[in-house]
């Protein structure tokens, strides 16, 4: 069973910063008020998690994050039998323990779970808003403040690592993209703790090596490798290397594109 906790988020805990960058704050609120379930997607790294985390914080709601895989089945979800203290009992999965409780259930790269995960989720993202315990025998109707959500990367999807069309119009979906240079500055600014006008460098520098997505890197760089890189320099490391460590390595194995890479960090820091 996937180990998952739910991050339940005091009042006076401070809200994980996310700078919006449209109407997506909005919208999830109302989709929670609405009772709808909401689908992400947007290249890795761009922000999707931390959204999430930002939106239950900022409604106060427990958040169950599951990070899904090749072998994430329905039964890591639902839950299972398991042998405690000398006798057999049943032991809640997070989406379980999600709609009994209340609050956020976020699967994390859905299309990488197995096809069963998607068919436990269909009677949650309906009408209906019920969760079928076959092993228990129990129908668990979701509360007013349980929310599903979903995300998935479209440039990883191909003919065996798909969401079908029957599993996306059940949501609510909104696109995410890496933020307009400005705002992306002061993001890795913020978190990294690096003068504004230093991260600007980076974000330029990163917005240019994203141009060869599709040529020869299958991923642009990521804002999260950003704030790494950010990071790093600030604690004193050389920018090279720094970029190298967190813009170059992180992104191909093949010396050559890597090479390439290089290039465009040396022409722009030296």
């Amino acid at each position: 069973m996937p180990e998952t906790t739910p991050s339940c988020v005091p009042d006076e805990m401070e809200v994980p910063y996310y700078q919006s960058v449209g109407h997506e704050c909005r919208l999830f609120e109302q989709a929670f008020d609405q009772h709808l379930p909401l689908l992400l997607k947007g290249p890795t790294g761009c922000g999707k998690t931390r959204f999430i985390s930002h939106m239950a914080a900022r409604l106060g709601k427990p958040l169950y994050t599951v990070s899904c895989h090749d072998d994430l089945t329905a039964a890591d979800l639902t839950g299972r039998y398991l042998l405690q203290g000398g006798e057999t009992r049943w032991v809640d999965g997070p989406l379980t323990r999600a709609v009994r409780e209340g609050g956020i259930c976020y699967l994390d790269e859905v299309v990488e779970a197995r096809k069963d995960v998607t068919v436990v989720l269909h009677p949650l993202t309906d009408d209906r808003r019920v969760l079928p315990l076959e092993r228990t025998g129990e129908l668990l109707e979701a509360p007013d403040d349980f929310m599903l959500v979903a995300s998935y990367n479209p440039g990883y999807q191909h003919i065996l690592k798909s969401l079908k069309p029957s599993t996306r119009q059940r949501f609510v979906a909104m696109s995410f993209d890496f933020p307009p240079p400005s705002v992306e500055r002061d993001i890795v600014a913020r978190e990294s703790g690096l003068s504004a006008e230093r991260c600007a460098a980076l974000v330029n520098l990163a917005a240019s090596l994203r141009g060869m997505k599709g040529q020869d890197l299958e991923e642009g760089i990521s804002t999260r490798l950003l704030v790494y890189c950010a990071t790093l320099i600030r604690a004193g490391m050389p920018i090279v290397e720094a970029a190298r460590a967190t813009l170059v390595e992180p992104l191909s194995d093949d010396a050559d594109v890597q090479e390439g890479l290089m290039e465009a960090v040396r022409a722009t820091f030296d």
